[in-house]
């Protein structure tokens, strides 16, 4: 079983930036997909960014150019770097691990708001 837990969500201002964490336990870490998704308010969660195991990234295009996805092997922890950020980005993150097997797990969410 993986646990994933998420910090660095909160309330900024439009055009500032965030930056999310991810970290997870067990051992599978290295060998899994992470991805980050985000649910707003009435709407359907949907994929934010992707990493692969080998580091191959891809973005929703709402975000490209302003969102940067990366992982520390050595620290199980996929991060979400988030700049000039829009009101429309505001929503709950949530951190996204699929293992080898495809078994996916997902942390509890944290909250990010943007004010204009």
């Amino acid at each position: 079983q993986v646990q994933l837990v998420e910090s660095g969500g909160g309330l900024v201002q439009a055009g500032g930036s965030l930056r999310l964490s991810c970290v997870a336990s067990g051992s599978i870490f290295s060998f899994a997909a992470l991805a980050w998704y985000r649910q707003a308010p009435g709407k359907q969660r949907e994929l934010v960014a992707r990493i692969s195991s080998g580091g191959t990234t891809n973005y929703a295009d709402s975000v490209k150019g302003r969102f940067t996805i990366s992982r520390d092997n050595a620290k199980n922890t996929v991060y979400l770097q988030m700049n000039s950020l829009k009101p429309e980005d505001t929503a709950v993150y949530y951190c996204n691990l699929r293992a080898p097997t495809a078994v996916e797990f997902w942390g509890q969410g944290t909250q990010v708001t943007v004010s204009s």
